[in-house]
């Protein structure tokens, strides 16, 4: 049986639609298929509705503490999105890879399927496991399960890598994140007689206010971290809808925001502040309309991650990619997950720039696929050492 490349397991894995509002299950029984045939056994963890999994598997002697190759399945949507080529093939074109996936991150679980060969054929003495989970694009809340298995069985390895796109540089922590969907309930009326309704947009601008006078606090006077490219905590507004027309007071409207916060910042008071802004504004709110006020759905979050410069991982990492740096990355990964719920040092280095992740004409540039398969090359002579 020949040994297939990462790009041709990469080609494979791009054609599988796994939009996070999908099912996983078909490339989930592309992976089990493929570890089988080299006589690998895995398991899965399936979500509540049986149509999504996350995939565990383990190459090596599994009572020894080894590594963790971690990456999700899931991908964001190509809706409304103006590609060059079909973004569910995958198509070559002057040393990059396009496709939807291809850098964030099946170009990961590619190269980590592509060493499974040569692992197999090795006498390790260290295990590594593959982690393949589901729904991390909203929220990294598929892995939570995966996770919750290997807490009941008592599994804690050594070492955990988060394969998302970092051009193969280390990477030590990421921001935590909140998740906010801000919903104001007004009392309508006729425009002319505005102050006998609830303006729903109006308290709602308030709130964006405050989340701005929050943002513009913690840009000034919090606390900093020179690692991140925006060394400091971020609070943010995405989204906005109310109103039906310009005669009509609006009874409802709702807004999107988020909090991006140092893995050492109390991201839960920052939210705390935000519900108690919103409870300082209802009783005037429903001194006019008593059913008037502001709900607070906090619909999504994860832990930041914060590993030290000097932990083992961090070492042999920066030896097996041969750069000396290290740095930490604004966008969330299910690092924090494992950091927080398995105890287990972690960094996120992967192939590909997270520049080009969920972009139309997404690509991995093949260099970075190679880069990728020489570090677990190196890996696999790590596992394969005696302690």
């Amino acid at each position: 049986m020949s040994t297939p490349s990462s790009r041709e397991i990469l080609a494979r894995l791009v054609t599988f639609d796994t939009t996070s509002r999908n099912s996983n299950l078909a490339l989930i029984d592309y992976v089990q298929t493929f570890l089988s045939s080299y006589g690998v056994e895995s398991r899965l963890v399936m979500d509540a509705t049986g149509q999504k999994a996350n995939l565990w598997a383990t190459i090596g002697p599994a009572d020894q503490a080894g590594v963790i190759l971690s990456g999700h399945t899931d991908t964001v949507p190509v809706d409304n999105q103006d590609w060059a080529s079909d973004p569910f093939t995958l198509d070559a074109r002057d040393g990059r890879l396009y496709g939807r996936g291809s850098c964030d991150m099946k170009g990961f679980l590619a190269c980590a399927l592509a060493a499974v060969p040569s692992l197999v054929a090795r006498q390790l003495k260290r295990p590594v496991h593959l982690a393949f989970s589901y729904d991390e694009e909203v929220g990294c809340v598929g892995v939570v399960g995966l996770l919750e298995m290997l807490q009941a069985q008592n599994i804690r390895p050594a070492m955990c890598i988060v394969g998302e796109p970092t051009m193969m540089q280390v990477v030590t922590g990421h921001k935590a994140k909140r998740s906010m969907r801000v919903t104001v309930r007004g009392e309508s009326c006729h425009s002319s007689l505005a102050p006998q309704g609830v303006n729903a947009v109006n308290y709602a601008a308030r709130m964006v206010v405050r989340m701005q006078d929050i943002a513009d606090r913690l840009a000034s006077t919090g606390d900093n971290d020179a690692d991140y490219d925006i060394t400091h905590s971020t609070a943010h507004t995405g989204v906005i809808h109310g109103g039906t027309a310009l005669n009509i007071v609006p009874d409802s409207c709702t807004f999107d925001c988020e909090f991006r916060v140092l893995p050492h910042e109390d991201a839960d008071a920052l939210v705390q502040e935000l519900r108690d802004y919103a409870a300082e504004l209802e009783p005037a709110m429903q001194a006019v309309a008593p059913e008037a006020g502001i709900d607070i759905d906090l619909y999504a979050q994860f832990p930041g991650l914060d590993t030290a410069p000097d932990a083992p991982i961090v070492t042999l990492a920066k030896r097996m990619t041969g750069k000396n740096g290290h740095s930490k990355v604004a966008f969330g990964t299910e690092g924090g997950r494992f950091d927080q719920m398995l105890d287990v040092p972690t960094i996120i280095c992967g192939p590909g720039s997270i520049g080009q992740a969920h972009k139309p004409d997404e690509y991995i540039d093949q260099s970075q696929l190679d880069a990728c398969d020489d570090f677990l090359s190196q890996m696999a002579d790590w596992a394969a050492q005696p302690d």
